[in-house]
């Protein structure tokens, strides 16, 4: 997990841009959605490094070590979507956001949530549809081999159509609407997929941006990366989902 404030995240808070409008005020909030399946040793840091005007949306997916709990306590939005899934988790999140502009972001304390201004920003100034993570681990056993070479397959194939990411990263900003938009089917781990291939067929502004990737917080464990188990398990999805929908053209 990040030492929030130490060497390991490359930007300061300070650093990051902030979202403003054309006289320079301050723009509406962001809500962040946070899918949540036993995060609760996560959530605090998580949380409480979300940049000012960033509001949590917790989707609890049916922790069982007291996660719900955890962020209510902390001030946190909280909605509970009993269908397991990643996919089923983070729809639910962005029905039930109510900012224009909205974020992803997985609640396992990997990314660091100080760097989503770095992600809105494109979106906000109108530069970009999508704006995606490119994730740069921060030491060596991170990011295993096997779920880093099945992510490096799929990016590949979306660079030979068209497609400039090398990354399907769980961290990501857009607009709320446009998003929901899509008509993403996908309730399980080929979500993300099924979002940059439907996002490209439909000409959509697709940005990488690079991001701080490091360990877990204690006493987590990643649903895909953590097992061959789980990244096999990704996999499948993510073959459905290419048999559904198809490379775009």
């Amino acid at each position: 997990m990040f030492a929030y404030g130490s060497r390991l995240v490359r930007h300061s808070v300070d650093d990051m841009p902030e979202l403003s409008n054309s006289d320079g005020a301050r723009s509406a909030p962001v809500d962040v959605v946070l899918p949540c399946l036993d995060e609760a040793a996560a959530l605090p840091g998580v949380l409480a490094a979300l940049p000012p005007g960033y509001r949590a949306i917790v989707v609890d997916n049916g922790s069982r070590d007291g996660s719900p709990q955890v962020a209510t306590r902390l001030g946190a939005r909280v909605v509970h979507e009993p269908r397991r899934g990643y996919g089923a988790a983070v729809h639910t999140g962005l029905s039930a956001a109510t900012t224009e502009l909205v974020c992803v972001l997985d609640a396992d304390g990997s990314f660091d949530p100080r760097e989503l201004p770095a992600l809105i920003a494109p979106v906000a100034a109108g530069r970009a549809d999508l704006a995606v993570g490119r994730r740069r681990p921060v030491a060596a056993g991170v990011w295993p081999w096997h779920a880093r070479a099945g992510t490096a397959l799929v990016a590949a194939l979306l660079r030979r159509h068209g497609v400039p990411l090398h990354d399907l990263s769980p961290i990501r900003a857009g607009r709320r609407e446009a998003l929901l938009a899509l008509g993403i089917r996908d309730r399980a781990f080929g979500y993300p997929l099924e979002l940059l291939l439907r996002a490209a067929a439909s000409g959509w502004r697709i940005q990488e941006i690079d991001v701080v990737y490091a360990p877990r917080a204690a006493g987590t464990r990643s649903k895909v990366s953590g097992s061959v188990r789980g990244t096999l398990r990704a996999t499948r999805d993510f073959a459905a989902v290419l048999r559904t929908v198809g490379m775009p053209r």
